[in-house]
């Protein structure tokens, strides 16, 4: 594994409990990070905080009170926040659209994407006054080519997708560079909320026939995350095995 010089910079990794999350984690305390876990599933958020040696926070994303305050909290531990990735989401429910329920649409929709702009809000001042940072957000590959059966997915992700060209835009001229990834499916624990049959479908859409590791997510995050992407800004980087077509 490369070594990433992340050193002595303050992260904050949303959804850091477990999957990809966790793997960043991991890989940004090797790399001389100070890592701020951040979760709303307290016992695992700390449980893997402990264990790797970050900075746990209770975190839920879809109140901004709450967001705000772990900014405080994070700030006031580690020191200001060089670097966001916004990682958290959720898979929802696989239905037509026709039968995909309202409330359950607005759920994914809070969570993936309202979340995110929350999280991406509240950090952007500390790092316009400090002159410096790098956020990275975790879109999917079902935000450029829209899953069947995962609309609220699908439309959650490419809102992610916009909302980092965005915000690079706006913060293009401070050192603060905001990209997005697009994976396509790792095994982690979104696919407990997955039919067998979407799961077969993700599958059968890549070309390099499996799924994503988690270490090849964290590289490419904490590259993103790093120094020395100073140029790249409002980007959508594929992780998606050969399946993205643009």
């Amino acid at each position: 594994m490369n070594r990433i010089d992340l050193e002595n910079r303050v992260a904050v990794i949303t959804g850091g409990a477990q999957g990809i999350g966790r793997a960043v984690a991991e890989r940004m305390v090797a790399s001389g990070a100070r890592v701020a876990v951040w979760d709303r599933d307290a016992a695992l958020g700390a449980e893997t905080a402990a264990a790797i040696g970050a900075h746990f926070e209770f975190v839920e994303q879809t109140d901004f009170t709450s967001v705000t305050a772990a900014v405080t909290a994070t700030e006031t531990a580690l020191g200001g926040i060089d670097i966001l990735v916004a990682n958290a989401g959720i898979a929802g429910a696989n239905a037509t659209v026709a039968d995909y329920p309202c409330e359950e649409w607005r759920r994914v929709i809070d969570v993936n994407l309202i979340g995110v702009f929350h999280c991406c809000k509240a950090v952007v001042p500390g790092m316009v006054a400090r002159g410096y940072g790098r956020i990275v957000n975790t879109a999917s590959i079902a935000g450029k080519e829209g899953n069947p059966n995962a609309s609220a997915y699908s439309a959650s992700k490419a809102g992610v997708i916009a909302l980092t060209k965005s915000l690079g835009k706006e913060l293009a001229a401070h050192d603060i560079s905001v990209n997005c990834v697009t994976p396509a499916a790792a095994r982690t624990a979104i696919f407990d909320q997955m039919t067998q049959e979407h799961i077969d479908y993700m599958l059968s859409k890549i070309p390099r026939g499996r799924f994503l590791e988690l270490t090849e997510a964290a590289a490419m995050i904490c590259w993103l995350a790093s120094e020395e992407c100073s140029f790249s800004t409002g980007a959508v980087f594929d992780l998606s095995g050969g399946r993205a077509t643009y």
